[in-house]
């Protein structure tokens, strides 16, 4: 599986765990050199809280477009030092 934003691979793995539609991808997949802060934070029911980073690639920022769980809910263990990707990043 590949996540690609802006014609760039941001993340690479062949494993990564579905849910809810979202394929999430080993943290260390992630190219940190296209990854920028954020601050944003949501709240799931039964995940918990998500963080968020921002993607910065020749120029173009796409806000908001990773998430993760640092310290997701137990049923939700699954999830724990992944990220998953906003529409806007094709994963295929």
């Amino acid at each position: 599986m590949k996540a690609i934003w802006n014609n760039t691979v941001i993340a690479e793995s062949d494993d990564t765990v579905l849910v809810e539609g979202n394929h999430y991808f080993p943290e260390s997949s992630l190219k940190r050199e296209f990854i920028t802060f954020s601050n944003h934070k949501t709240s799931c029911a039964w995940k918990g809280q998500a963080s968020y980073y921002s993607l910065l690639i020749n120029g173009e920022l796409n806000t908001d477009a990773v998430w993760y769980y640092p310290e997701p809910k137990p049923e939700a263990e699954m999830v724990r030092g992944r990220v998953a990707f906003a529409n806007s990043v094709k994963v295929g």
